[in-house]
């Protein structure tokens, strides 16, 4: 199995070693370049191959919003981590929306940090970090949720496709899933590819990031 590549996007240059020296001491974790804005990252990762750019969200000239939206229109685009110091940042709801799989706090753990890194790589198995759930439920916790019977995003979507999304939304495995719903997992799989397929999400944290912004699942517990 060849290493995951992961590009650094920061610009502090003492957190971006940091970061490197983290990442290549792993056996399955190569970096393979960095940056320190948003537009030398869009520049780089255009002629770089990368699997996961870690992203910080608040940097000069552009910052780790807009170099997401801009990574996200392209076709062979690594798959964006965001990093934040805060644990409650518009900045990372709406790097989200542009196309990031996925936020950690810059504090995180070593082990939180190098996880986060191979489950996003592997397509985001089940939703995590777990952190990006709880953002969006604190995020979006105050604000009247909309009624998703409106909004054109669900249309295509069959009533069992809704119920697998709003499951996925919850945080819920697809072994979960097939569980909760008396599927095989197979099942699930396929109705997931047909989710993603239909709404146009990347991944399983898109599909969160979907659930919410439609109301199909209501923040909190």
């Amino acid at each position: 199995m060849s290493a995951i590549r992961v590009f650094l996007v920061d610009d502090q240059q003492l957190v971006r070693a940091g970061f490197r020296m983290l990442i290549e001491s792993q056996d399955d974790m190569v970096v393979v370049g960095e940056a320190g804005d948003g537009v030398a990252a869009t520049e780089q990762l255009a002629v770089t191959s990368a699997d996961i750019a870690l992203m910080d969200v608040r940097m000069p000239r552009m910052d780790g919003v807009e170099a997401t939206r801009v990574l996200a229109a392209r076709a062979d685009r690594p798959r964006v981590v965001v990093l934040t110091t805060f644990d409650l940042d518009e900045y990372v709801y709406n790097a989200l929306h542009a196309g990031a799989s996925a936020f950690l706090l810059k504090d995180a753990q070593p082990e939180v940090l190098l996880s986060a890194i191979r489950d996003v790589h592997a397509g985001d198995a089940v939703v995590a970090p777990s952190a990006t759930r709880r953002m969006l439920e604190r995020f979006l916790g105050s604000a009247a949720p909309p009624d998703p019977d409106d909004d054109p995003r669900l249309a295509a979507l069959t009533e069992r496709e809704r119920e697998v999304l709003g499951l996925i939304a919850h945080g819920r495995s697809n072994g979960e899933i097939a569980t909760d719903l008396f599927l095989a997992e197979a099942t699930v799989k396929t109705h997931v590819g047909r989710v993603l397929a239909k709404t146009g999400s990347r991944d399983r944290v898109q599909l969160v990031v979907l659930g919410y912004d439609t109301g199909l699942v209501s923040p909190g517990p």
